[in-house]
């Protein structure tokens, strides 16, 4: 069963299923699976966690909203 990980910033309920189903259909139709065999793991990370550019994304947006 090839497992699809993909980690990025929270994002609503509606978003994950449009994700998922899309990153599960373009495996099955590479490995020649039902889509039944694929599985998806997302991973949320908040913008404190993440550190891009010699900053936190956290600080970059704040920087962003004042300006």
């Amino acid at each position: 069963m090839p497992i699809i990980t993909i980690e990025g910033p929270k994002i609503d309920i509606e978003k994950k299923r449009k994700l998922s189903s899309g990153l599960a259909e373009a495996a099955s139709v590479v490995y020649g699976l039902p889509i039944e065999k694929i599985i998806v793991l997302i991973r949320e990370n908040p913008p404190e966690n993440v550190f891009t550019g010699g900053e936190l994304l956290h600080d970059r947006w704040q920087k962003q909203q004042k300006a």
